[in-house]
Parts: C-alpha cells; sequence; structure tokens
C-alpha cells in the first residue's frame, strides 16, 4: 500500500515504524525537520520537510495515488484540511486525528464522509475509554468485550495460589473448564499455548470465555479479595482524565488530582459535578493519606511523565490499593512496568495505532486491538461468503504460527473454539496474533 502519514509527532512515528516493517511504500510528512531524523535515518521511508496544509507539497509526496493517508499532526483543524484536500487530489481513503468528542457523534459521520474524511481518531478518548473497562473488573489486567458479552477476552495476572496452575492445558480441557487460553505472556515473552504448556505463577493468562463464566475464572484464579471497584483516583488531569472522567461509569467516585493550580481551577469547569478535583501533587504521600488513599478500590497515574506514574502506582500499591493503571509513553518503560507488577499499562501511540490499522485490512474486520504489554493484537473477523475459513474444520486450516483461534459469535451467541470447530459464513471470529502481519490472516476470511 501506499501510505502518506502528515506529522511525525509520537503517534505519527510510532505508525511509520509499524508500518515500515510490513513494506509498504511510506511518505513522512512535518514542518519540523527534526522530527523526520530520527525516523529517516533507521525507517524504509521517505520523509518530506514541508507542511502538509500545502497542496502543492500533497501533490509532490504522492498523496492524490495514495491508498491512505493519515493526518496526525497536533492541531485537528490542520488534520481535517490535510484530508479533504488529499481525498480532491484523488486519495482512496483518509484518517484524521481530531481533538473534540463531539465530532465521534455517529449522527455527524455522513457530514465527515462528505467532506472526504473517512474515519476520525482522537487518541485521548480511545485511551479513557480503555481505562473505564479496565475498571469493570479489579481482578482482570485488560479486558474486551464482544457482542455485549456474547464473547469476553481477559488478560489475568496468575498467582501462587491459582489452582490452575501446573497442570498441562489438555489434562484442563478435560475437565470441561469454560474457557480457552489463547495467549500466556511470561518473562517478557508472549507465546500461544499448545496443549502440552503449563500455566505458571506469575504468567499473565488472556482467556477466551463468556461473560457468564468470569466468576469461575476468577476463583480458578485465586483472585481472592479483591473489591469491586467503586472509588478511583486519577494523578494528572490532562485530556485523558478529562475524557476518562466522562466514560467511567456514573456510579464510581472519581477524584482528580492535579499539580498545576490553573488546570486544577480549568478542570472543575471542564468535568461534571460528580468529579472532585484537587490541586496538589498526587506522589506526595501525605495528601494520598488525607485523601483516604486506603479507601480507594483503583489509582489511575496519568501525568505527562512515565516515571512519575510507574512510581506513583508503585506507591499506591504499597498503600494498599489492588488496582492500579499507568500510562506509559515511552516504549523503553513498558517492560519495566510489566516486570514491577504495575497492573494495566495503556500506551496511546499502541491503542491509535490499533484503530488506524484496521482500516488497511480488506477483509471484513468488525474490530482490532494492539496489546500494550504482549506484542500482540486481537482481530474481529467477518468471516466472508466461500471464505477459506470455511471448508475446513480448525484444526486443519493450516492458521499461520503466531495466531490462534480463541473463539466465535454465530446469531449473538459465543462459540469457544476447539479444533474441531467449524466457521461458518458471517460468522464473527476473534483471533489472536503474536508478533505477525495481520494481513496474513486475510485471505482465511475474504
Amino acid at each position: 500500500m501506499k501510505i502518506v502519514i502528515a506529522g511525525a509527532g509520537g503517534v505519527g512515528s510510532h505508525l511509520a515504524n509499524l508500518l515500515s516493517r510490513e513494506k509498504h511504500d511510506i511518505v513522512l510528512i512535518d514542518p519540523d525537520e527534526s522530527k523526520l531524523e530520527a525516523p529517516g535515518s533507521r525507517l524504509d521511508l521517505l520523509t518530506y520537510n514541508a507542511s502538509a496544509t500545502s497542496i502543492q507539497t500533497l501533490k509532490d509526496a504522492g498523496a492524490g495515488t495514495a491508498d491512505l493517508v493519515i493526518a496526525v499532526t497536533t492541531d485537528a483543524s490542520r488534520n481535517l484540511t490535510i484530508c479533504m484536500l488529499s481525498h480532491t487530489l484523488g486519495a482512496k481513503k483518509t484518517v484524521a486525528r481530531i481533538d473534540n468528542a463531539e465530532y465521534l457523534n455517529s449522527r455527524y459521520q455522513s457530514y465527515f464522509k462528505g467532506m472526504g474524511i473517512d474515519s476520525l481518531i482522537y487518541p485521548e478518548r480511545l485511551v479513557a475509554q480503555e481505562i473505564a473497562d479496565s475498571m469493570k473488573m479489579s481482578w482482570v489486567r485488560q479486558s474486551w468485550e464482544f457482542h455485549d458479552g456474547a464473547l469476553e477476552l481477559i488478560g489475568v495476572k496468575v498467582r501462587q495460589n491459582a489452582l490452575i496452575l501446573n497442570q498441562k492445558l489438555k489434562d484442563l480441557g478435560t475437565n470441561d473448564l469454560p474457557f480457552h487460553v489463547v495467549a500466556i505472556k511470561r518473562r517478557g515473552r508472549t507465546l500461544i499455548p499448545r496443549g502440552n504448556d503449563m500455566i505458571l505463577a506469575g504468567d499473565l493468562v488472556y482467556f477466551m470465555t463468556m461473560q457468564k463464566n468470569l466468576t469461575q475464572i476468577h476463583d480458578l484464579c485465586g483472585k481472592e479479595g479483591y473489591e469491586e471497584i467503586r472509588n478511583i483516583t486519577i494523578i494528572g488531569g490532562g485530556e485523558v482524565a478529562v475524557q476518562a472522567a466522562e466514560v467511567i461509569p456514573d456510579h464510581m467516585a472519581v477524584k482528580i488530582i492535579e499539580i498545576n493550580e490553573d488546570r486544577a481551577k480549568q478542570l472543575t469547569a471542564l468535568v461534571n459535578d460528580r468529579i472532585m478535583v484537587i490541586h496538589g501533587d498526587g506522589r506526595d504521600m501525605s495528601l494520598l493519606v488525607e485523601e483516604d488513599i486506603k479507601k480507594t478500590q483503583a489509582f489511575v497515574a496519568l501525568t505527562g511523565n512515565a516515571e512519575t506514574n510507574i512510581l506513583a502506582c508503585l506507591a499506591a500499591k504499597r498503600m494498599g490499593v489492588r488496582k492500579t493503571v499507568a500510562m506509559v509513553s515511552n516504549f523503553d518503560y513498558v517492560d519495566m512496568a510489566e516486570s514491577l507488577d504495575i497492573g494495566t499499562i495503556i500506551n496511546k501511540k499502541t491503542v491509535a495505532a490499533g484503530h488506524i490499522y484496521q482500516m488497511m485490512l480488506d477483509a471484513d474486520v468488525y474490530n482490532l486491538k494492539r496489546l500494550t504489554v504482549s506484542s500482540a493484537d486481537v482481530v474481529e473477523f467477518i468471516a466472508g461468503p466461500k471464505a477459506r475459513a470455511t471448508n475446513k474444520e480448525i484444526n486443519d486450516l493450516d492458521l499461520p504460527e503466531g495466531a490462534t483461534i480463541g473463539g466465535l459469535v454465530r446469531n449473538g451467541e459465543g462459540i469457544l473454539a476447539s479444533g474441531s470447530t467449524r466457521i461458518e459464513e458471517g460468522d464473527s471470529v476473534v483471533v489472536f496474533c503474536v508478533d505477525m502481519d495481520v494481513k496474513k490472516l486475510e485471505r482465511f476470511f475474504n
């Protein structure tokens, strides 16, 4: 594919890095030459030092013949302009980064489509939604719900007291357990397990299951003592915190601690009345004690500094908080945060990349998520008419190494996948992929 990326900031550079590995024809545009130096020297792509709002620049960069133009500068209005101009020049698809949640309203989709903008991405809102989703179960690191709970994928850190330790998965299966183990992360490596593999203490295990079976998995993983989340403390009052305050369920009480006094005053006008805003330093232990941190079930660190977020979560854990979430923007710190047992780790670049990557796939992809800590993707394909995946049982499909089918939804009902499962046309199939190009799976579902 020919792809033009406007904006070489965090999201743009990360996308360029991911897509260049897959041998796409990429042009990266930015008016700041210093931002182009690193990707230009180490990635297989072309850089263009100019403003992407210039029609001549877009022509020279090949936007008119591009399969996809991605505008991810820090200025939303500039991104919309770039997409409109690129569409007029002939670009097949465009995606614009925005900073206004109102634009995501479904009633405006046709309006933006008419302007030549195929998709809008608001990374801060996507991250906020992931935070809200992570609050549903305090004992779960990550969770994704498919088709209103017909299927659920959860990532759980398994402790020494778990009942499913040190048993071969094929033996666990004989007990008719209500889940499918699709992946295990152990000592920095994510693997697709086979029948002879075992779950060990300290593993981050990804289970495919149904909502009705979550309580049973909770008990098997030894997660007694985790309270339902009622109180959440957030440190860092940036845009992600504002968006999180909007999407976190109303029955949860939220406090936002912001170190900058002017920003704290702004926040009181930006968030609704149920959110308490406190001016102070969220790293200050005495302040956390004063704000009843021991009565908080979840602590979320959203400052602009990864080290601060990691250390704050460690401090919260020492003070008895069971559920912690850290926003980590620097990939160099992700593995460290995971090794320190921080809890849920969220990276804005990864979340945004997954959303954009979905647009590049030819198959009918209903959903795609990139996992920050596991070098993996979760993809939901819709099996097309006469798709290769519908011709044989799953065992005989010869899927690429690094891919496993966790389950499928048929007529609204979740079905856990086994080797003998047969996919039918129209099924929504959830595939877990580790360290592989998702496009290799398209031929199975087209």
